[in-house]
């Protein structure tokens, strides 16, 4: 096992009638397409936004009731250079590792993947019927690390903090801090927030942000105003890095959104499919390690 990585929490988020936040550079509807074995899903973060939002790689949104759908799941697939964080609403998905993890993904909870070096991976239902939704998000990792060795947990729905109040607001603290409540996951480098955020009608929500992270809300119910800008379901904005102190949303009918921030890297960005590394060479050992079958491991460090 390995040392538990911790961070300083940031500052408390609060709930106001009014505050100044950033604006919203940009609305981004998604891509459908289908990934694994013909799973679909919307492909909100796609590669051409990478830079934008660095250290931020891509976000897929899934939410299928059709088995046809999802059945098929994620078999076995490579990963090097990046970590991968998997957030369930509804439905049950099985993860199996190179490493001889495995672990039961269920609604509310949430597993954090970091492939350093090398893992395979399979992500494949639990259900043969019913909705199955969730979301991936691909977080980079710095040149220094990329090639350390892989980390995986488990994060059951209790394992996330989360607080409420009279207003009926909820914040589940995924990962970072909010209203002084650390998250279940803490990382270094690119200091990551990801809130999963439920607005009842007619209720503002601040939330912090350090100057320079880049910053993206991911509505997924309802729709919410962002400095003036309406945010529909489905649609991701990207938050401008203009000065302003973090992110004030309100919601104008009852919503639930994904709010997501992180430092950026500044660093080079080189990707082939499952590997993300910072030169093309770098890419093509990647390629010739998977064919040598070296990216198994006989155990990886628990990410906590």
């Amino acid at each position: 096992m390995s040392t538990i990585i911790t961070d300083a929490p940031r500052a408390a988020s609060t709930v106001t009638t009014s505050a100044a936040g950033r604006a919203v550079e940009r609305l981004v509807r998604g891509m459908a397409t289908a990934d694994g074995a013909g799973v679909r899903l919307t492909r909100v973060l796609t590669q051409d936004l990478q830079r934008r939002l660095d250290p931020f790689l891509m976000l897929d949104a899934f939410r299928n009731e059709n088995p046809e759908d999802y059945i098929g799941g994620f078999p076995d697939h490579p990963h090097r250079g990046f970590e991968t964080v998997t957030y369930m609403i509804a439905g049950r998905m099985r993860h199996h590792d190179s490493a001889g993890n495995s672990g039961l993904l269920g609604p509310g909870g949430a597993q954090w993947m970091s492939a350093g070096s090398g893992l395979v991976h399979s992500e494949l239902p639990e259900q043969e019927q019913g909705l199955m939704e969730g979301f991936q998000l691909w977080l980079n990792l710095p040149a220094a690390r990329k090639m350390g060795p892989p980390a995986y947990r488990d994060i059951p729905p209790q394992s996330i903090p989360e607080y409420t109040d009279a207003s009926g607001l909820r914040v589940r603290v995924i990962a970072g801090s909010s209203a002084g409540i650390p998250g279940a996951v803490q990382r270094p480098d690119t200091d990551p927030l990801y809130l999963d955020v439920h607005l009842p009608a007619g209720l503002r929500f601040f939330q912090p942000l350090p100057l320079g992270h880049n910053a993206f809300a991911y509505v997924y119910r309802g729709e919410v105003d962002i400095a003036g800008t309406l945010v529909p379901a489905q649609h991701m904005a990207i938050l401008a890095n203009d000065g302003a102190p973090g992110a004030s949303i309100y919601a104008a009918s009852e919503a639930r959104l994904l709010l997501i921030a992180g430092q950026p890297l500044g660093e080079p960005i080189a990707q082939y499919g499952p590997f993300v590394m910072n030169r093309h060479e770098e890419i093509r050992q990647a390629i010739r390690d998977y064919e040598a079958g070296l990216f198994h491991h006989p155990a990886v460090q628990s990410l906590a």
